[in-house]
């Protein structure tokens, strides 16, 4: 039987809408059960000229693959493409929510999300920092970790980071070393379980420049980096470094490991993205649910226009599929 995945469409008046329509082409095994308005689907994909047949997905009814499967939550007020509106702020985390409780039902096997603006939806009065932060809370999970990935000319690149959403100037009081300990439990543990590495490899980035410079540039290598890598090795862990980041992400260096622990969020991310842009991914790691994302924004200026490209969004799923049946295979 084809795996449900739910495919959250995300802010409804960006890309988000767009990409799941094309949802209609994906050839994998996982059959994908897109979370929105059906008025809004259908007006977007009447103006990116797409003749969609759209059902409401009822589990029972058997896969058609001429058929796009739509869980109805409805608007709060229609939404034009391009046209943010904080009335629909709501409407974006109940799909969230919707998503979210199908899998812990059983009734999805994993989710996927679509962009969503954050500025909007704090306009609305909402507190919201992203879809990880969100996720952890409601699901009563301590810590998380972000991951992003994707696939190069030298194969699988995997860069999960210690800080995430961080002004640069708070990010070494936030690398403590109860951090870094939870985080790499946290990304070695997913890699084993979700990925099937049965002794993953991590790669740790240094925080300053050259890795400090044995404490020239900068201690946090030695009084919090090292010390944390040295206990969890003594457990077994194969952990390397702390790394210069100036040279941890040429070919011969991602080859010693399977993924990349960053310090903060564009030391890793700048080279993902710049190697994978539009066909990368983001995982959420610790959560007790399989979560994939997209790796881009909203692109309002694209929305409606029929130019947004899926690629990552088939990225996502593809992966979320592996993932789940990886996970089913395991238990």
């Amino acid at each position: 039987m084809s795996p449900c995945i739910a495919v959250t469409s995300g802010e409804p008046a960006g890309i988000g809408p767009d990409l799941c329509l094309r949802l209609a082409e994906y050839t994998g095994a996982a059959r994908p059960v897109i979370v929105g308005d059906r008025a809004l689907l259908r007006e977007r994909a009447a103006a990116i000229g797409l003749n969609l047949a759209l059902r409401d997905f009822r589990p029972e009814i058997p896969v058609d693959r001429g058929c796009l499967d739509v869980l109805h939550v409805p608007l709060a007020k229609p939404s034009p493409a391009g046209s943010l509106d904080p009335a629909n702020a709501a409407y974006v985390l109940a799909l969230l929510d919707r998503a979210l409780a199908g899998c812990r039902s059983g009734e999805f096997a994993a989710m996927v999300t679509a962009p969503v603006h954050k500025g909007v939806i704090n306009e609305a009065g909402i507190h919201f920092t992203g879809h990880t932060e969100y996720l952890a809370e409601k699901t009563g999970t301590p810590l998380v970790v972000m991951m992003l990935a994707g696939s190069t000319g030298n194969g699988p690149l995997r860069v999960a980071l210690a800080t995430t959403h961080l002004p640069l100037k708070d990010v070494p009081a936030a690398i403590t070393r109860d951090l870094l300990e939870h985080t790499l439990r946290v990304l070695n543990a997913d890699l084993r379980e979700k990925y099937g590495l049965a002794t993953p490899r991590i790669l740790v980035a240094g925080l300053n420049p050259h890795a400090g410079e044995r404490g020239y540039l900068g201690s946090e290598e030695i009084e919090v980096i090292a010390p944390v890598l040295e206990k969890l090795r003594a457990q077994g862990l194969l952990l390397s470094g702390p790394h210069p980041a100036d040279t941890l992400f040429t070919p011969p260096r991602l080859a010693q490991g399977d993924a990349v622990l960053a310090m903060y969020h564009d030391q890793g991310l700048t080279v993902l993205k710049y190697a994978t842009f539009g066909h990368g991914i983001n995982v959420t790691l610790g959560l007790p649910v399989i979560r994939t994302s997209v790796d881009h924004g909203t692109a309002l200026e694209l929305a409606g226009t029929g130019r947004a490209d899926p690629g990552s969004l088939f990225a996502a799923l593809a992966e979320a599929e592996r993932m789940a049946a990886g996970k089913s295979l395991g238990q």
